[in-house]
């Protein structure tokens, strides 16, 4: 049992042991102040449906040879585009119009993270040794760019612009759209009504149906966002499947060893410059599921650091800044998410100073990225 613990703390294995004994210490501190375990364990997996493509945006990255893509904002700025558009140009009135403009801003989504990820791909390989240094500050220029473009471009829906002056909001709601529509679909919902004391279990309701038939004194007590999480494995067998493709595996061993796979005959640059499309392509997406967990969207600058998040998920997953796989997504998105849900509301119990679960945010997330890359980094290609 001793040795087996051992060969789970060892190696690549460490972050992701240690983040798991943390998050584990976290839900015992979490039960002993009274903490509602149901609520937060449905908030952990609301967060990791939510995030769970961004996070995945890491692997053809990371595959291809440029590192855990620290340049994520641009395809999150295609995803922003494409969710515009679809607002814009989808009639509200419209059948099954929530369907609808979901799938219409994931295919707008697709078309602008392509574009990005090319002119972005052209770029790394320009820059290569530097990708992760050259991604982070290409990523705040054009976060910094789309400011100027989110004042300029020409929408008309009065629920996306000021009604004062030009320009779109800072946050634009998403509840007459596709808001929470993943969130609900097929998701189980355990309900507390604390006027009466009693329980219900509900399959494939909205928050909205909640409220409407049970009364404001109605509380979620548990939830599964089954749709949500549904799609997110959907999306990771896909990307499974393209990097067990011959294309895919052509792009691997460009990650792994980049002169033996020129000297094989493979095009590097095209390799790279595919992973770096399909990351941006994925973040694009994920974007998408993220807003519409939370319910609204936010420009400007709020997809700056958005990397940060996904790549402290991935590399405490196991992944390193030249290995990833599927399964380092999985777990590693579940444990930093669930990381976030239960250390805040443990940390403000324990310290209740204004402003300091924000704080702790960023502790956490900069700290397990700084964490998780001294344990793995430092590896060169063979």
């Amino acid at each position: 049992m001793i040795d087996k613990i051992k060969s789970l703390a060892q190696g690549d294995n460490l972050p992701r042991f240690v983040i798991t004994v943390f998050l584990l210490l976290l839900f015992v501190i979490a039960a002993i102040l009274k903490q509602p375990i149901g609520v937060l364990l449905g908030d952990s997996l609301v967060r990791y449906g939510m995030n769970g493509i961004l996070v995945l945006a890491m692997v053809p990255a990371i595959q291809a040879g440029t590192g855990p893509n620290f340049g994520l904002p641009i395809g999150i700025v295609g995803g922003l585009l494409g969710m515009l558009i679809s607002m814009e140009f989808v009639p509200q009135t419209m059948f099954m119009h929530q369907w609808v403009g979901l799938i219409v801003a994931i295919i707008g989504a697709i078309f602008f993270g392509a574009v990005f990820g090319w002119l972005y791909g052209q770029l790394l390989n320009r820059v290569k040794g530097s990708e992760m240094v050259i991604a982070t500050y290409t990523a705040f220029s054009f976060v910094a760019l789309m400011c100027i473009a989110w004042l300029v471009l020409p929408f008309k829906n009065r629920a996306m612009i000021w009604p004062i002056g030009k320009g779109l909001k800072n946050t634009i709601t998403m509840e007459n759209t596709y808001g929470g529509l993943l969130n609900d679909f097929l998701s189980f919902k355990l309900v507390e009504n604390h006027a009466t004391g009693s329980h219900m279990f509900l399959f494939n309701k909205t928050g909205q149906y909640i409220t409407d038939t049970y009364g404001i004194e109605s509380a979620i007590k548990f939830q599964i966002p089954t749709g949500m999480i549904l799609f997110f494995l959907l999306f990771c067998y896909l990307v499974y499947l393209f990097i067990n493709s011959r294309t895919g595996v052509a792009m691997r061993a460009v990650g792994d060893n980049p002169k033996f796979a020129e000297s094989s005959g493979i095009n590097v640059n095209r390799s790279r410059l595919l992973g770096v499309i399909l990351s941006t392509v994925l973040g694009a997406i994920g974007i998408i599921i993220y807003s519409q967990g939370f319910g609204y969207m936010q420009l400007y600058n709020a997809p700056q650091t958005m990397a940060f998040g996904a790549v402290a998920a991935i590399l405490i997953g196991g992944a390193s800044a030249q290995k990833a796989k599927i399964s380092h997504v999985l777990i590693g998105a579940f444990l930093f998410n669930s990381l976030l849900v239960v250390s805040l509301p443990v940390a403000n119990e324990l310290v209740p100073a204004g402003g300091l679960s924000d704080v702790f945010r960023v502790i956490t997330t900069y700290g397990v990225i700084l964490y998780a890359l001294a344990k793995v980094g430092g590896k060169t290609n063979a």
